[in-house]
């Protein structure tokens, strides 16, 4: 009976993801300009095509940011993961430019997504890179709000190694924003702030916050150098990202009665290796006071690293980890990407040990539904772990 169970369960998830990635494509098409497309024969006659809905299919994802002020598309689908289970979601996104006589600066963009599903879930985010005229500074940002009915297991790596899971409802608000300014060609000073409220409204067994309180709010204040030469922020065809920030909550600017500390490593790189053909590199850690409390300790899973495992399947202070991935055109708006990866979560740095990094690989399915932005359905393997992951942009 078992066996069965899984099977049909296997068979929904299934199910689920090939519903998602129809109506995603359907759904777009629409949502692209209205206005008819022209282009060049190599005798400089004009093809004028047809405003249709086959038209707006095929050739829609074209960089309009030229002619319009805001090119908007809009997208609404039946959703799975296996934190939410089967929902609703939906996304309005927007590519512009606040000069449209540079041709050689990227655009900029916006996302406001909802999603709503039968476990209780319910999400609200918005954010987006701001480009700024002369190509020198940019500001990216990001708004949320989470209810969450999630499994958990604790909030250090040994615990979560160990205990059985249980279930907590997880409410969150999340702000944060980010300002970089070029002193040197690809060279970035920035300064970001980020606030934080999280609480465990409800929870199966409280024993498992380890006497920590089951609400906290926190603030950081940031400072960050960086270099970058990504071609597209959102989905980087080629160049290079590398990040240190260094992150101080001052204990006047929350709840947890002691100022906190936590410096951020980001290395990435992205390659052209064959027609249609990209590889990336991901690198990734992050190092932080001792005892955090359990709203600001890493979280082992998600949508863009160590995808295969529940997100907060390992929680613990600090986390490092690492992904190589081949992203791949296939034809038209379709793509498809691979990786392998591994990571963990650890206390301390002395206490960091090598048999706890846990593997990570998986592949996914690619969908342009915007000049240059994907959405993606990922399928991730770990160690006794796997499921579906949906996000719109790349991993990294």
């Amino acid at each position: 009976m078992m066996i069965n169970n899984r099977a049909m369960m296997n068979k929904y998830k299934v199910k689920g993801f090939i519903i998602f990635m129809l109506f995603l494509l359907c759904i777009s098409s629409q949502s692209f300009s209205q206005q008819p497309i022209q282009e060049l024969h190599t005798d400089t006659i004009p093809l004028v095509r047809k405003d249709n809905y086959w038209n707006r299919l095929f050739h829609g994802h074209i960089d309009r940011t030229f002619e319009k002020k805001v090119d908007m598309s809009y997208v609404a689908a039946p959703s799975y993961t296996r934190e939410a289970s089967f929902g609703i979601g939906g996304m309005a996104t927007g590519l512009y430019r606040l000069d449209r006589t540079d041709s050689l600066m990227p655009p900029s963009n916006f996302m406001l997504t909802f999603n709503a599903s039968i476990k209780g879930f319910y999400a609200f985010t918005f954010g987006g890179n701001n480009n700024f005229k002369g190509n020198r500074s940019r500001l990216s940002y990001q708004a949320a709000f989470f209810n969450k009915n999630l499994d958990f297991w604790g909030i250090d790596y040994d615990n979560c190694d160990i205990n059985p899971v249980i279930g907590y409802k997880r409410q969150t608000v999340m702000l944060y924003a980010n300002y970089q300014y070029e002193f040197l060609t690809n060279f970035y000073a920035g300064a970001n702030i980020d606030f934080l409220y999280n609480k465990a409204a409800k929870i199966d067994n409280i024993s498992y916050l380890q006497g920590q309180n089951n609400a906290y709010t926190t603030t950081g204040l940031g400072f960050s150098l960086q270099y970058d030469s990504r071609d597209f922020i959102p989905n980087p065809q080629q160049g290079m990202y590398i990040l240190l920030r260094e992150t101080v909550y001052p204990k006047a600017l929350g709840d947890v009665n002691r100022t906190l500390w936590r410096t951020t490593f980001t290395a990435d790189f992205y390659q052209k290796i064959w027609q249609g053909g990209i590889l990336a590199f991901d690198l990734y850690g992050q190092v932080s006071s001792d005892n955090l409390p359990w709203t600001l300790r890493e979280e082992l899973g998600g949508t863009n690293r160590m995808r295969g495992y529940y997100s907060g399947r390992y929680i613990d202070n600090n986390i490092a980890s690492t992904q190589v991935e081949l992203r791949q055109h296939i034809a038209g708006r379709l793509g498809f990407a691979t990786w392998i990866g591994a990571g963990t979560v650890f206390p301390t740095l002395k206490d960091f040990e090598i048999k706890k990094i846990l593997p990570t690989y998986g592949l996914g399915l690619h969908l342009e539904v915007k000049h240059n932005m994907n959405a993606r359905v990922d399928f991730g393997f770990g160690k006794g772990s796997s499921g579906f992951v949906f996000g719109i942009g790349t991993a990294f």
